[in-house]
């Protein structure tokens, strides 16, 4: 028997379950449908399980030097089983979090695959829901008012390094591994792949960066990008730039080796597994976008600032429209998309005023543009910059390298960009984000006083230099 709703929702992720939560709120009758388990990528095989992996090996990292602390402790080894149910206890009590939610918003959770249909005796136009239910059961159909695309993405692979799951790896597979391997070549330098470098490194294993741009991180600031590979090689990691990956040359056997054309020479690397970290394809077969006049640009859905694509009952999403593809922009996007929905007049996002973060150690975070990206806009800009080396809580902390940076406009004093490289400078840029929101100049940012001892206190500072006036520099 066919079901009406207000709203459903395919794809159970960040951005579906929060859209779903928002439409509950207002009032609409609402309906996720997710083949797999709620919370999506980012619980289950993103931000979470990465994030658990990381602490436990900067745990081990710190256990290391302990002596620098004046702590004495015994052997310091890793239990990798261990590591893996903590990472696993960690995701099942956000997936229990996730499902209360659910319960408490009255949202219907239909377990399945969902394909949309074309006009049928349901609707005249598309948008009618089938549900090929996991249990086998008897498909369900249902009718909403509106739809919200959410199915996310998943990892990108190269022709001819496909995962194998033994010797070639994604993150997903990555994530599930059962031991450490002693050595890996990790073919992309962006965010994810410098995280799963700077976890194995700080795990020992031995790590080879190859990245294609010519430098890694290439999306930042490129002092962020010298100062995280400067971090990096003092982790023993590897880092080749300007490479191109031969994928054809890949040999498996006794580990993997494959050849890289590195400025007009090619060279070759060995390792016992290999990272394809070469970043995300939207999930959009199957789910029966050519039954509607939805269309596709590289791959990913195409939408307006409301997240309406040319089928206006039907909005997109998340990691499958591209763009900012962070499970903080899909929380965002699904609540644009219901208050749109529900004639909330929601303003649309500033993609500028979105904050970035990378999980390695040292972190790194970031706010608007990059010093390079501003000049090419036209702005002359002036910059700021401090160092932890002169914050006393990153010299206690036991973390003093890296800085924040901020890029102003010279013309108008507007904060244009910040950037950070240093310790727990993910839990520091929403200043500067709230900063970018209020359209604050350095001098607004200088003037709040930064409590003392804090890391902190590294953004007053660098906001001072914009100027000339560092206190402790």
């Amino acid at each position: 028997m066919a079901q009406e709703y207000d709203l459903v929702i395919l794809g159970g992720g960040t951005g579906g379950y929060v859209a779903a939560i928002r439409a509950s709120q207002l009032g609409l009758k609402t309906a996720i449908v997710e083949k797999g388990k709620l919370g999506g990528t980012c619980l289950h095989k993103g931000c979470i399980p990465s994030k658990a992996l990381l602490r436990s090996a900067e745990v081990y990292a710190t256990a290391k030097k302990s002596e620098n602390f004046g702590i004495t402790v015994g052997e310091v080894a890793v239990n990798f089983t261990k590591v893996q149910e903590r990472k696993e206890k960690i995701v099942e009590q956000l997936h229990k979090g996730v499902q209360h939610l659910m319960k408490q918003g009255k949202i219907d959770v239909f377990e399945g695959l969902g394909r949309i249909l074309g006009p049928s005796i349901f609707s005249p136009m598309p948008g009618t829901i089938s549900v090929e239910m996991n249990n086998g059961e008897e498909n369900e159909m249902l009718i909403p008012k509106n739809v919200i695309v959410a199915t996310g993405s998943r990892p990108r692979t190269l022709p001819g390094l496909e995962a194998d799951g033994k010797y070639v790896m994604t993150s997903d597979e990555a994530l599930v591994m059962e031991d450490l391997p002693k050595s890996i070549i990790i073919v992309g330098g962006g965010v994810i792949g410098i995280e799963w470098a700077s976890m194995l490194a700080d795990f020992g294993t031995e790590v080879t960066v190859i990245e294609y741009a010519d430098r890694i991180v290439p999306t930042e600031d490129k002092e962020v990008s010298r100062e995280m590979q400067r971090a990096m090689k003092k982790k023993g990691v590897k880092i080749v730039t300007s490479a191109k990956v031969l994928s054809e040359t890949l040999q498996k056997g006794d580990g993997v080796t494959i050849s890289a054309e590195v400025k007009a020479e090619t060279k070759e690397f060995t390792a016992e597994k290999l990272l394809v970290s070469v970043g995300r394809q939207a999930n959009v077969e199957g789910i029966g976008l050519e039954n509607t006049e939805i269309q596709l640009e590289r791959g990913f859905i195409q939408t307006n600032e409301f997240y309406q694509t040319k089928e206006s009952h039907i909005y997109a999403i998340g990691d499958v429209i591209g763009g900012l593809q962070l499970a903080h922009v899909a929380s965002h996007e699904g609540i644009v998309a219901v208050e749109h929905i529900a004639n909330q007049n929601p303003h649309p996002i500033d993609y500028t005023l979105v904050s970035k973060c990378i999980y390695s150690s040292p972190e790194a975070a970031s706010v608007g543009l990059t010093e390079d990206e501003a000049k090419e806009k036209g702005f002359e800009v002036k910059t700021g910059k401090f160092s932890f080396k002169a914050i006393g809580k990153a010299l206690v902390y036991g973390e003093s390298d890296g800085f924040v940076k901020i890029v102003a406009d010279k013309e108008t004093n507007d904060i244009l960009g910040v950037h950070m490289i240093g310790p727990h400078v993910t839990d520091m840029i929403s200043e500067a984000g709230l900063a970018k929101v209020l359209d604050a100049t350095p001098w607004e940012v200088a003037h709040t006083i930064h409590p003392h001892p804090t890391l902190s206190e590294a953004i007053g500072e660098a906001a001072l230099a914009v100027d000339g006036k560092a206190i402790h520099s």
